[in-house]
């Protein structure tokens, strides 16, 4: 409870409340904690609109085989603020983050910093206390102006696929999406690139040539895919076959292989044996996440299959389209789906014109604006599904039920995720 009341207060501390990009409020919080991000493990900076999760997932799950201790910073958080900040491997303590959080409030003193803001910064100073080998650190939004971006000297830049998202803060093209997210490109950085659009990978290449630095790009100079249900990786090295990822979805051996380049260009010290055992435990909740226990479980019958996945534009929608056509799998599917009014509902209800059978909308519990159940009903009926309002993920559910052997995907938001996880009462990690 303490540790909800002073994230309360610190939300608070900005008109804004959540967005507002600029590195200056960061930069002056960090100065007066001693500046703690100059104090940290070997770092990996991961920035892209899809797949940042999942990449850091898989070569966490690879360091750590390979007997490396790992912070990882992440967010948005599923269910308990926690989750975005382990230490060691760990989620971090609610004692250490209470500390550290009371640490940046006070440091702070009342003056305007964004809830993103300032609980990066209490990251920094837990990642800055406790030794580890690596962090892996995710980019909350764009890169160029995201509070992350303040480390000097990474080890390497991962930038995931780039796509149309936040346009209200990044830009209203591919261009200029790609541009932000190159933000986070150094001149004495190693950096790894992931399949792009043409678009996007022509701004990525022109900010590195500004830097004066060769990428590592994927269909260049790696490249990853899926096989007879193998991953095969090859770079100039040679080639890798090797076990399937541990997460679902077609996707996934690209996020994979992206962080097989990373161990590759920035010579972790990881061999095969243990990058085939990071890619068999590999863990990320709500990506394509089969749900096969719990209170909303319990709603259907046996032979329902139900899966839930945070995947919020349309690139996110893409890939759960793909998943759903690599089950080769003629059963009736079911979308249940909430979104935010940013969104843009239509691009991601096409993906799945012709393979979805039934679309329940429903309605998050947020401040943010939203769509409300009945909106999004109509916007999937002109697109031609057979859509309905529920009043709730159960009652989605219950009427999911009464379509026998369905595969059923709870879908269009990660607060989503994390209210079903938190109502299933799954833990997220």
């Amino acid at each position: 409870m303490r540790i909800d009341a002073i994230l309360k207060r610190l939300l608070e501390l900005h008109p804004n409340k959540l967005i507002d990009l600029k590195l200056n409020r960061i930069e002056r919080l960090l100065n007066e904690l001693g500046n703690p991000q100059d104090n940290l493990p070997k770092t990996i900076h991961v920035a892209g609109t899809n797949g940042k999760g999942s990449t850091i997932a898989f070569l966490r799950a690879m360091l750590e085989a390979a007997g490396k201790t790992v912070h990882v910073y992440t967010s948005p958080h599923l269910v308990r603020f926690n989750e975005r900040i382990r230490l060691s491997g760990e989620l971090v303590s609610d004692k250490k983050l209470l500390e550290a959080l009371e640490i940046c409030e006070k440091v702070n003193a009342g003056r305007a910093i964004t809830y993103f803001e300032i609980t990066t910064a209490a990251a920094f100073y837990l990642f800055s206390k406790e030794k580890a080998d690596y962090l892996l650190l995710e980019v909350g939004l764009g890169g160029r102006f995201d509070a992350t971006n303040v480390v000097d000297n990474p080890l390497g830049v991962i930038i995931t696929p780039v796509s149309i998202d936040h346009q209200e803060f990044l830009g209203e093209n591919l261009q200029k999406i790609a541009f932000e997210k190159a933000g986070v490109l150094k001149a004495n950085s190693l950096a790894v690139i992931a399949r792009q659009q043409d678009e996007a990978m022509a701004s990525i290449q022109t900010e590195a040539k500004k830097l004066a630095i060769k990428p590592f790009v994927m269909g260049r100079d790696f490249d990853g895919y899926q096989q007879n249900s193998r991953l095969i990786y090859q770079d100039e090295n040679g080639l890798l076959d090797l076990p399937p990822p541990s997460l679902k979805g077609n996707f996934q051996y690209e996020n994979a292989s992206t962080a097989i380049a990373a161990i590759t260009h920035f010579n972790l010290p990881v061999n095969e044996n243990q990058i085939e055992k990071g890619l068999r435990n590999t863990v990320w909740a709500g990506r394509f996440m089969p749900i096969i226990e719990g209170e909303l479980r319990e709603l259907l019958t046996p032979n329902h299959q139900l899966f839930l996945d945070g995947g919020h534009n349309v690139a996110g929608a893409k890939a759960i389209s793909s998943t759903l056509n690599g089950l080769n799998d003629n059963r009736p599917i079911i979308l249940i789906m909430a979104a935010f009014a940013n969104k843009d509902v239509v691009g991601f209800l096409e993906q799945f014109k012709g393979r979805v059978n039934n679309i329940f909308t429903i309605e998050m519990k947020t401040d943010r604006k939203i769509f409300s159940a009945e909106k999004l009903a109509q916007l999937a009926q002109e697109q031609g599904f057979k859509a309905f309002a529920a009043k709730s993920i159960k009652a989605a559910l219950t009427k999911a039920a009464k379509i026998d052997d369905a595969i059923i995907v709870i879908c269009g938001s990660l607060h989503l995720v994390g209210d079903v996880l938190a109502q299933n009462k799954t833990p997220p990690n």
